[in-house]
């Protein structure tokens, strides 16, 4: 971390950042029915048990789970596109962390998951009434002492040992979700219609590789959270055509955020830049500072706002999942495509 930056932890920040502009939008709801989306359906298209490494050693599945329960902040949306309501969730913002996205709303139906912890405290008897036969802890800070005693309740899926916490790529996540739950084929698919519209938005904007983007996050006044080449956010935009910033990712370090004060907010001073806003309050708060009014990439009209929340550009880009992906997508490209931006 340099001192010339006011940065502090950004991977701390960028999750309170987030929850911050969620709280207040997810529905609250209750329920411990599991059901999958075709009971009759093989959930499993390879041999049982399967075996999955992560940071806390490997895991053995015995058998196609159905009572599944997620302890990351978007485990839940995988494990619903691949046709499996989890029994449980936790609640990571305030409110229910399987509320009204617009890209998930449909999929709950009147079966919404039981809350058994905030974040990355776990309730264990809630857990335990649950009765899963697996739990997953992907986008998770998942303890070491957490992973034992779950592991006496139920085979459990940690974060990888291969990336920081938060760190993983989403496709990665994907990938280990869909393996656990015996779904590699149907995961492989998901993605496979993913990059074919990623590749399809690169060949029809060969102008992306040109520019470089960063998206920041201004919600907190003075301060400038710049998300790095290991934040999900930033991923998907490279996956877009665009690069990152050299800048951003010195000053973020070990972190996924640089967190910039308006004082030296030439490393946002880029091609294009993207700052997502927890209400409407911040962008005319955030053009009113002088110091962001004069940086080129906003007098050149290259500057764009997108809410977290209405429509929920934000979420699904902090969400970053196979159902998030696809609406991110169709919302991102009119604000980075519009003439003048």
């Amino acid at each position: 971390m340099k001192s010339s930056f006011q940065i502090g932890n950004g991977r701390r920040l960028a999750r309170s950042v987030v929850a911050v502009a969620l709280v207040g939008a997810l529905a609250a709801c209750g329920g411990d029915t599991a059901e999958t989306d075709d009971p009759a359906a093989p959930a499993g298209d390879g041999a049982w048990p399967v075996v999955i490494d992560h940071k806390y050693g490997s895991t053995s599945i015995p058998a196609a789970p159905t009572r599944v329960v997620t302890l990351g902040l978007s485990d839940q949306d995988t494990v619903l596109a691949l046709g499996i309501k989890p029994v449980g969730a936790v609640d990571w913002f305030g409110e229910r962390p399987f509320g009204n996205w617009a890209w998930v709303k449909d999929r709950w139906g009147d079966t919404p998951p039981e809350i058994v912890g905030e974040r990355d405290e776990y309730d264990i008897e809630k857990i335990i009434e649950l009765a899963p036969d697996l739990i997953i802890a992907q986008y998770s800070g998942m303890k070491k002492e957490q992973y034992d005693t779950l592991s006496k309740v139920a085979p459990v899926v940690a974060q990888s040992a291969n990336h920081e916490d938060y760190s993983t790529p989403w496709d990665e996540m994907t990938r280990t979700i869909g393996q656990a739950l015996g779904k590699t084929a149907q995961v492989e698919q998901l993605l496979g219609d993913i990059d074919k519209r990623l590749a399809d938005i690169r060949q029809q904007h060969p102008e992306f590789a040109q520019q470089t983007i960063v998206v920041a996050d201004p919600s907190e006044p003075g301060v400038y959270a710049a998300f790095a080449k290991s934040d999900p956010k930033a991923q998907l935009l490279a996956e877009m055509g665009f690069k990152l910033s050299d800048q951003v990712e010195q000053a973020a370090g070990q972190d996924t955020a640089a967190v910039v004060s308006s004082e030296r907010l030439d490393i946002l001073d880029v091609d294009r830049l993207l700052l997502l806003a927890s209400d409407e309050s911040v962008e005319p708060r955030v053009r009113a500072d002088p110091v962001f009014a004069t940086l080129k990439v906003v007098t050149g009209g290259k500057a764009v706002f997108a809410p977290y929340m209405e429509p929920p550009i934000g979420a699904a880009l902090s969400f970053v999942t196979v159902l998030s992906v696809p609406y991110a997508i169709d919302q991102l490209l009119p604000l980075l495509t519009k003439t003048g931006a």
